[in-house]
Order: structure tokens, then sequence, then C-alpha cells
């Protein structure tokens, strides 16, 4: 289902400020967005677009803001997508079945059933509010293999490289990235496009205390579209030869050592003090 490593796709990313809480208006707006983009294969928008990110909002509206897989804000992504030719990714407050409550990117394709990816490394003022997944998943798509994680996830090196491993030619970042910290966004998406030899699309929300600054990596690590605080829509044409050519340059991924490495959580309480 993925195109072919010497196919060049069209990627785009839609930051918009978008007022908190408003689901019914977002998804009005994120649509007319999106049937704009006549020509792009992939679509990638923000950490929770249709709720806003405010977790206190969250904690006093949830009921009100959360969706089902099955929902009306998913169901206009299957749609747009089917009539543009387009996959989409794009982050949805989840309520699951049993009531559980998740930050969730779900991905469509033209003509397929959505693949949810729930945030499995949760910030810490998350933890209370949101479930955390238990896997990461790639997801072959006409657009590419794409490997999703969200927002805090970037700071894990190992989360990228293992979507690398797994096959991910795009790895998509949709975001929530709080004013000030965007050069983190920046940073962390180009040290894992070129730490794996990928392509990275990273979409941040704007407005409403948050940065702005999406952008679009290829494995170089250079980027190839970048936004300011401003509302934008981003394009890039991704070759995905390139990954291959950069791979038989420098074959770091296929020359690594996990015999070597260990990943122990407790090693963070012990800190530098004498």
């Amino acid at each position: 289902m993925s195109k072919t490593q010497d196919q060049v796709i069209r990627a785009a990313i839609v930051q918009s400020e978008l007022p908190l809480g408003d689901v019914e208006g977002n998804r009005r707006a994120l649509r007319n967005m999106m049937l704009s983009l006549r020509d792009a294969d992939l679509v990638v928008a923000p950490e929770l677009v249709f709720s806003g990110y405010d977790l206190t909002m969250i904690d006093e509206r949830a009921d009100a803001l959360a969706e089902p897989m099955d929902g009306p804000s998913v169901s206009m992504m299957l749609e747009v997508a089917a009539e543009r030719g387009m996959t989409i990714v794009a982050g949805i407050l989840e309520r699951a079945s049993n009531g559980t409550l998740f930050d969730t990117v779900v991905i469509v394709t033209p003509n397929g059933e959505p693949t949810p990816y729930r945030k499995s490394h949760l910030f810490p003022a998350e933890l209370k509010r949101f479930a955390a997944g238990d896997e990461l998943v790639t997801v072959p798509t006409p657009a590419g293999i794409l490997g999703p994680q969200i927002c805090f996830e970037h700071a894990f090196p190992i989360i990228s490289t293992t979507l690398a491993n797994d096959g991910a030619e795009i790895i998509v970042i949709p975001s929530a990235v709080p004013d000030g910290f965007e050069y983190l966004l920046t940073l962390r998406s180009r040290a894992r496009a070129q730490d794996n030899q990928v392509f990275v699309v990273a979409a941040n929300q704007t407005g409403n205390g948050f940065s702005g600054h999406s952008l679009i990596v290829d494995p170089l690590g250079r980027v190839l579209a970048a936004a300011g605080r401003e509302d934008a829509i981003l394009t890039a044409d991704l070759d995905l030869g390139l990954i291959q050519s950069e791979r038989e340059q420098e074959p770091a991924l296929g020359l690594a050592r996990p015999e070597l490495y260990r990943l122990d959580p407790r090693l963070s309480s012990k800190g530098m003090t004498r």
C-alpha cells in the first residue's frame, strides 16, 4: 500500500490558531483547509486539533470534547481523504468504548479504515488525565509508511529509531508545544530525521499559548519547509529514494549494537550530586 522508494510524495502541514473547545467549528475549519490542498498526498494536523489542548478545560468538559473513533471528526477525515485522495493525520481527544480517555492520533487513507495511535509516553501533567497507549505502530499508506508519535514523545530518540527499524519512512509528529519551547520542536525534529535517515513532518498548534514553528525535514536533517507563529499551510515534496541513498552512505541503523544499550528509567532518579 505504501509508495516505493523511487517515488515523490507531497506532504502538507496545516497550522492555524483555532478556538479552544469549539470541536464543531474546528472540524469545519480543518475540513476547509484540507479541501484547499488539491495536490497533497499527505496532510498532518496538530495534537488534539479538534478540541484544542487545554488540560483544565479537558478536566471540566471531557464529556463534551471527547469522541469515539467512529465519531464525527474521524468520519470527516475519512470523507475528505476519499474525496481528495490523500492520507490525513490528526490528533483527537478519544473516548474509548470502555470510557477511557486517550490523547490519540488518527491516520486515515483514501480507501482504508482509520488507524489510531494512542500517546504512549505521557507528559507528567497528562498522567492523571489520559491513559497511556501500549504500542508503537507503523502504518503503510499510499503516501509512504508512516510512524506516528505525539509531541513530548520526540524527547525519546528510541521511539523514532524503533519506528524506523519497523519500516517507517516518514515520522509524523502532531504536537502542542507551548510558547518558549519551540526550539525543542525544531531541534528534535531535525535530529530524529537525521538520526534515522527518515523524513519528519511535525505539525504544531499555534496561538492559545502555543508556539507554532511547524516544519518538514528530510533525512539529512535539512528543513524543507518551516512556519513561524503565523497561520500557515506548509508543503514540501518528499523523495522517498533519499532514505535509501542516505542509509547506503552512512549505514548507522544497520551497524547498531542493541546488546550494548540499556534503558532503565530508575537511572533518572540518580542525580549528579556529590
